[in-house]
């Protein structure tokens, strides 16, 4: 038996799609959100759906500590402008903290999701073995995440669950994605702008660094990560935070070529004055360092750009069921 929370959102969602591919439909799918409010689970397979509160008084029963062999913690508050401090704290930091003890007491296996977000402007890099005392996040999101890396970081292992994972995602987009709203992906956002206007709207750059539509981030296709989460289930490699991106960074105008080219359309670019409440905790840059991925011995990315591009926009974007 498995549990997934956050299984009605993106990542959780796709997750639960990747164990029915390997043969898991024991699973227990958990979310802040009901079925009828957001059903990214309809094509899925699985045993029962919880409420978030309700998962507790499951993992008291007798089946969940006996059946349960993973917890994959994917839920979350993921908006980057939240700023009540105490609902991201209680969300993202302690009810993981919870999961980690309950693991750890029941000797059951963990996979969680950390983020790219903890690297603030990534002053210090992007890599996975840097001290997370030391990293300084942009926002109150990147800093709840940052506040459990610290902590599990610092159990001793006789405190840990056998295997352990925090995954730092960096900028991942794919189907299922749809009802993240203001945090959906650039592919997302630029399909559906494309096919309603023939032009993408992108922010002009606040950084003399940096010209329009040439600042860099890492995108990964959620098909990568969550292949790269069935693998550590498989691989067990040593517990700790992995990052979890392309490793290699692209621009926007990458990114937008590669929509429109997909779409079949001439790109057509209408530049934007950033807003003002996100020109300083914006990453003008990021690039997943992926060497200690590699020394485990684990995957490399399957998903290019332009071949993940193509995919989400022939195979789901364009169908009228887009879901995995």
């Amino acid at each position: 038996m498995i549990i997934v929370t956050g299984a009605n959102g993106f990542i959780g969602s796709v997750m639960v799609w990747q164990l029915n591919e390997k043969g898991f439909n024991d699973i227990i799918a958990v979310d802040s959100v009901g079925l009828n409010e957001r059903n990214l689970l309809r094509k899925r397979v699985y045993s029962k759906f919880l409420g978030k509160d309700e998962l507790w008084a499951f993992l008291d029963t007798e089946e969940a500590k006996k059946k349960v062999t993973w917890i994959i913690h994917m839920g979350a508050c993921s908006s980057t402008t939240e700023t009540n401090k105490e609902f991201l704290w209680e969300n993202n930091t302690y009810y993981t903290q919870r999961i980690f003890e309950w693991c750890t007491k029941n000797q059951k296996n963990m996979i969680y999701a950390s983020s790219a977000a903890t690297y603030g402007a990534g002053e210090l890099g992007f890599d996975d073995t840097t001290d997370p005392e030391t990293l300084k996040p942009l926002n109150l999101y990147g800093e709840s995440k940052v506040l459990f890396d610290r902590w599990a970081l610092k159990q001793p292992q006789t405190q840990t669950p056998p295997h352990w994972y925090g995954l730092k995602f960096f900028n991942v987009f794919g189907p299922n994605e749809y009802k993240k709203e203001s945090m959906a992906s650039i592919v997302f956002k630029a399909y559906n702008q494309i096919k309603d206007t023939g032009t993408l709207g992108l922010f002009k750059s606040a950084n003399p660094k940096y010209k329009d539509g040439e600042f860099m981030r890492d995108f990964v296709y959620v098909k990568d990560v969550t292949g790269w989460m069935a693998e550590l289930m498989d691989k067990k490699p040593v517990n700790g935070v992995y990052n979890m991106g392309f490793g290699k960074p692209r621009t926007w105008l990458d990114l937008a070529n590669a929509t429109f080219t997909a779409m079949g359309k001439d790109m057509k670019i209408n530049w934007i004055e950033m807003p003002e409440n996100i020109r300083g905790q914006y990453q003008y840059y990021t690039e997943a360092k992926t060497d200690k991925w590699s020394k485990a011995g684990m995957s490399a990315p399957k998903w290019p750009l332009e071949k993940a591009v193509d995919d989400y926009v022939k195979n789901y974007l364009t169908k009228e069921d887009p879901l995995l």
